[in-house]
């Protein structure tokens, strides 16, 4: 059976680039007229909210799905908007599994035991003996944090076996702050390439057809010299590269992120496509063509990539 790195690569090659859309759902955001039309028949409630938001990302999948191998929900956004929000989520999350979409849920979930064993199970299926729950937000993948070391990582890495699933664990992060504790010195060596050297191990011994591991790691575009001393510690890890976009890193940026084979990273922007009609040159679109400003903007990203991944 192949493993997710392994369908990922596969989605990656029909697809083409190795994109994912970060679908990152705010109202302030969003086309004015169509938050305006929900609110106005459902009043200033989550349902409206929830509603408006199922109706944007439903138009987004539609329009970016020929286009790009996988997306990537950001839980909190659907978690503000209460319980209609978390079922749209669930509901998001299985429409864009239905189109053939690799599905990252990003939760950034981090806890020990029996706690972490529910994430697991909400996200990557059931891990409880002989249960028979199917998970409630079923996604190919979800983000984790390693604060509690394998305490927090093994029920995660457990229901991936199990399920056939990918975890991507938060090493080097795309905020401006994230030195602040990623950057400590510990014997000389920064804490996330300590933290590098314990994902390498944690994902041994799980690669399929191709020789990446099912434990992935989030690594920002916008350090692109740390980026690269991890691509070197970590030859079988999976990057998920957030920061391209509205966080400011560009094509560049990411080089460094890739194996001399062109796998080993999927490249993640959100509020640079799923908003592209709010800006140059997708503002002539009109807010009622979003969808089609998104795609827009994921091609000419791919296309920055390509550039640079594969210049002629």
């Amino acid at each position: 059976m192949d493993t997710f790195p392994d369908r990922l690569i596969a989605a990656i090659d029909r697809k083409e680039y190795p994109t994912a859309v970060g679908i990152d759902p705010q109202l302030d955001l969003m086309p004015p007229a169509l938050v305006k039309r929900y609110f106005d028949q459902y009043g200033q409630t989550h349902t409206a909210g929830a509603l408006a938001v199922r109706d944007f990302t439903l138009r987004l999948l539609d329009a970016i799905t020929p286009h790009v191998p996988a997306v990537k929900l950001q839980a909190a956004f659907f978690e503000a908007l209460g319980p209609p929000g978390m079922q749209v989520f669930a509901d998001m999350l299985l429409e864009a599994r239905q189109r053939g979409l690799v599905v990252i849920a990003d939760v950034k979930r981090g806890d020990i035991d029996s706690t972490a064993q529910a994430y697991a199970t909400a996200y990557l299926g059931n891990t409880v003996q002989d249960g028979n729950l199917a998970a409630g937000f079923e996604a190919d993948a979800v983000t984790v944090n390693a604060y509690l070391g394998m305490d927090g990582i093994l029920p995660f890495l457990e229901a991936a076996k199990a399920h056939n699933k990918g975890l991507f664990i938060v090493l080097r992060t795309s905020n401006p702050s994230a030195g602040d504790l990623q950057d400590l010195s510990i014997d000389g060596t920064p804490l996330y390439e300590r933290l590098a050297a314990l994902v390498q191990r944690w994902g041994e011994g799980t690669e399929g057809r191709t020789p990446y591991h099912i434990v992935g790691a989030v690594v920002g575009a916008t350090y692109p010299a740390e980026a690269a001393r991890l691509r070197g510690l970590m030859p079988r890890t999976f990057f998920l590269v957030p920061g391209y976009g509205a966080q400011g890193a560009g094509a560049e940026d990411v080089r460094a992120c890739f194996n001399p084979d062109g796998y080993g990273a999927l490249v993640s922007s959100s509020r640079a496509i799923i908003y592209a009609y709010r800006r140059e040159p997708y503002r002539a679109l009109g807010e009622e063509n979003f969808a089609q400003a998104a795609t827009a903007a994921a091609r000419a990203m791919q296309q920055e990539l390509a550039a640079v991944l594969r210049p002629s």
